[in-house]
């Protein structure tokens, strides 16, 4: 299965060897658990550590550190140059000025300190003889978070509403242009590349906006003393590497890359 790379990058696609916990498998996956025996022979330039724990009942976010370690172990054994782990923005305080990677993390919730310390796991783990590792702090991913888990139950979104009469303005990335960035990112030189890198689009979208273009109800409710309305990253490292276009931050662009996907459903 092979991504198709962002014009300018690389006249080469990406040529993805999926990796299965169990089947059954499509063809040219590989089956494989920390742990278990790989295919002989098999090679890969970079690993795409995709996997990770989410928060939710009886989950072990700790195990999001196990599994960062278990990425950069693989990659060892693969002979890979890179890793590409899935961090997230939850290692930074929400506050209301764009979060930078030069920040110092802060996280709020036991999601953040979990994905936090999987992030100081791999950067012990990391030498200099060894695959160089690039932890990307993910915003939200239309889609795959709570705004579209709301969305899909029941066609309503309940939004907090602050003084000015907004709502909340958050960073979300299409899973389109997520896949973009990753397929980019592997034809990047690794020493090149930062230690950690916020992905999302250039600019902020609305979570009313959003919802709407979805086709959800919007119910508002007076935003508590504790809601923070605007939690924006900044991505000024990540447009130097894989600009997105301006458009990337519409809610028609992403609610038309969701349904696209299937992602509504």
């Amino acid at each position: 299965m092979a991504l198709q790379l962002m014009p300018g990058v690389s006249d080469q696609p990406v040529e993805l060897i999926p990796v299965f916990r169990d089947g059954p498998v499509r063809d040219g996956a590989v089956i494989w658990q920390p742990g278990g025996n790989l295919p002989v022979g098999l090679r890969a330039d970079v690993v795409l550590a995709l996997w990770g724990v989410t928060p939710g009942p009886e989950k072990i976010l700790d195990d999001n550190a196990r599994l960062g370690s278990a990425a950069v172990r693989l990659a060892d054994i693969l002979g890979s140059a890179c890793i590409i782990h899935c961090s997230s923005q939850a290692v930074y305080r929400p506050v209301s000025n764009p979060l930078s990677e030069d920040l110092h993390p802060d996280p709020q919730n036991d999601y953040g300190r979990a994905k936090l310390h999987m992030e100081q796991v791999i950067a012990a783990m990391s030498s200099a003889s060894g695959p160089r590792s690039v932890c990307l702090r993910i915003g939200n991913v239309a889609g795959a978070e709570s705004l579209f888990a709301a969305g899909r139950a029941g066609g309503q979104i309940r939004l907090d509403r602050f003084d000015d009469g907004q709502g909340p303005l958050r960073s979300y990335i299409a899973p389109g242009d997520l896949a973009r960035v990753l397929a980019t990112l592997c034809h990047v030189t690794p020493d090149s590349l930062p230690d950690v890198l916020n992905v999302a689009a250039p600019a902020p979208t609305t979570m009313e906006a959003l919802a709407r273009a979805m086709g959800w109800e919007v119910i508002w409710c007076d935003a508590p003393d504790t809601a923070v309305q605007r939690v924006v990253l900044d991505t000024t490292r990540l447009q130097a590497i894989c600009p997105l276009p301006p458009q990337s931050a519409e809610a028609a662009w992403i609610a038309r890359d969701v349904k696209a996907g299937g992602w509504d459903r």
